[in-house]
């Protein structure tokens, strides 16, 4: 039967080496980084995050322009419908008035079901291209989520990886010492010469 002996490792003993003192501290390293470190990396990389979305969203917003378009003609069948059931968008003919080209068309992806005559939004950038609209807050919060939640977890797993490492390490190195204290030791119990 085994039985464990909490703080053994903090305690003086003949039986303890150098490498459970490490195992010991890399213990509480570790404990200290799982709770603190990795948490903090996950705010850290989330907040970068935030700040890079809303500088692409100003950047968006900044190129992009929305405009009223009346469809008047499809350029494509409505896709199948996906597993879910929800339909895909198809492509139509849409048109709208620049107030200092006039009036303009262009193909653009409208919502399952569109009919000619029913009016769409339509987003253009720079270059009078269809774009998709740019992302609304709920879409910057979700990425700053997402990239908080996987840095905070790959720090985490980051950590583990190393405490695994000097475990590994730890062993390799106590057995190594055991060897070497068991070669000292052995010719006085067993008589005979090394």
């Amino acid at each position: 039967m085994r039985s464990r002996v909490r703080g053994w490792r903090w305690r003086r003993s003949p039986l303890r080496r150098r490498s459970d003192v490490v195992e010991a501290w890399t213990v509480v390293a570790v404990i200290a980084l799982l709770f603190v470190g990795a948490p903090l990396a996950g705010v850290v990389a989330a907040w970068w995050a935030h700040d890079d979305a809303l500088t692409t969203v100003r950047e968006q917003r900044a190129d992009r322009r929305h405009v009223r378009a009346e469809v008047i003609g499809r350029s494509s069948a409505p896709l199948p419908a996906a597993q879910g059931g929800r339909q895909l968008p198809a492509k139509a003919t849409v048109r709208w008035t620049e107030q200092a080209d006039g009036p303009r068309t262009a193909t653009a992806r409208v919502a399952a079901g569109t009919r000619s005559g029913d009016m769409v939004d339509l987003w253009l950038d720079s270059q009078g291209r269809s774009v998709s609209p740019p992302p609304g807050s709920m879409a910057v919060w979700h990425q700053t989520v997402t990239i908080g939640v996987c840095a905070t977890g790959g720090a985490g797993a980051l950590v583990l990886l190393g405490h695994t490492v000097v475990r590994h390490a730890a062993m390799r190195r106590r057995l190594a010492e055991w060897e070497q204290e068991w070669a000292r030791t052995e010719p006085e119990w067993t008589g005979r010469r090394a």
